[in-house]
């Protein structure tokens, strides 16, 4: 009997399946059909599930979990292994950035981790070595900033991105706006792991989205102090570990 973890986000659907707490399988969808779902608790033999969601329409998808599974409800108060969240505003609390802290958790037990989620906006979560949870930024991710840039400015424009290059230097009107956006990023990663260092010792650092191969690359030349891991099933794995036995 296995566990199904669901991550809906703005883009994209997550989906992982567990046995305990590893991973077993995993895949992304553009939007997942109950057909989809139906297929999958049929072929792992699911027992326990639940959802992320950035979208509130998931009606039909409960629906169908709760009638084939035992359909865990995640909030942002759902918590394990004496993690505390001390968010002001937990009603508002992005659920992935929650469910990856959970994972955090389970990843450094006992350990301050800064969770860097860079998705559609780059996110950054403190976990204190207590175990406690109080927040932290949102900023604009990647093509959001590229985007910004056109549709703000009256003659610069759009520019097509592509992960698997270096940042260039800024020679141009196009390789600026590459520079001055992707090593403003960097920059920006760099800072905050700097001051999050000095507030926590032994810091670790887990970053996680759909930009984080690139990010994880430029930061491997740059970060001097903290361990840093990559783990794109991050979410997924806090999501499990909210259900687990």
């Amino acid at each position: 009997m296995n566990n199904l973890t669901i991550d809906i986000g703005n883009t994209s659907t997550k989906i992982a399946v567990f046995e305990s707490k590893e991973l077993i399988h995993f895949n992304r969808f553009e939007k997942i059909t109950n057909n989809d779902l139906l297929a999958l608790i049929e072929k792992y033999d699911i027992a326990n599930s639940v959802i992320s969601s950035v979208d509130e329409e998931i009606g039909v998808l409960e629906d169908l979990l709760k009638n084939k599974t035992i359909y865990h409800r995640f909030t942002a108060m759902f918590a394990k292994n004496g993690v505390k969240n001390k968010y002001k505003t937990p009603s508002t609390l992005g659920l992935d950035r929650w469910a990856a802290i959970l994972g955090a958790n389970a990843i450094f037990p006992a350990s301050a981790s800064l969770v860097i989620d860079a998705g559609t906006c780059i996110t950054y979560d403190l976990l204190n070595t207590e175990g406690e949870y109080f927040g932290g930024s949102i900023s604009p991710g990647i093509v959001m900033r590229f985007k910004a840039v056109h549709e703000f400015t009256g003659r610069l424009p759009l520019i097509d991105w592509n992960p698997e290059n270096e940042i260039p230097e800024g020679i141009d009107t196009n390789s600026a706006i590459k520079n001055g956006i992707l090593q403003g990023i960097i920059n920006e990663i760099v800072g905050f792991i700097a001051l999050n260092n000095i507030n926590e010792s032994a810091l670790k650092v887990i970053i996680t989205g759909g930009d984080a191969n690139f990010l994880f690359k430029q930061l491997q030349n740059s970060i001097f102090a903290p361990q840093i891991i990559k783990d794109p099933y991050l979410v997924l794995k806090g999501l499990n570990e909210a259900i687990a036995d």
